[in-house]
């Protein structure tokens, strides 16, 4: 009987440092990860916007809109989606 209580602490044990290696690696890597998905961020763009193109270059992702007749490129970090610049064109007097 104490051979068989001796395996199955030993058994148990092993058992419980699995788990815990799993749920460590779990842990690890939910806290590690602070990068957003793309299903997670809307980006609002004016009523009149309309999208002429779509890069990524760099660790950004360029979007070129039209509003209101004017040309305007936006860019985002590929990592967080938040916007890192807006250049607009306008045309001379």
């Amino acid at each position: 009987m104490r051979k068989v209580r001796r395996f199955s602490t030993i058994s148990v044990l092993i058992m419980v440092l699995g788990l815990a290696a799993v749920f460590g690696v779990i842990a690890y890597r939910m806290l590690r990860s602070k990068t957003v998905s793309a299903g997670d961020v809307v980006a609002t763009l004016p009523r009149d916007a309309r999208i002429l193109s779509t890069a990524v270059a760099d660790g950004l992702v360029v979007v070129t809109l039209e509003v209101g007749g004017a040309v305007e490129i936006r860019t985002y970090r590929v990592d967080t989606l938040a916007q890192t610049g807006r250049l607009r064109f306008a045309f001379e007097p």
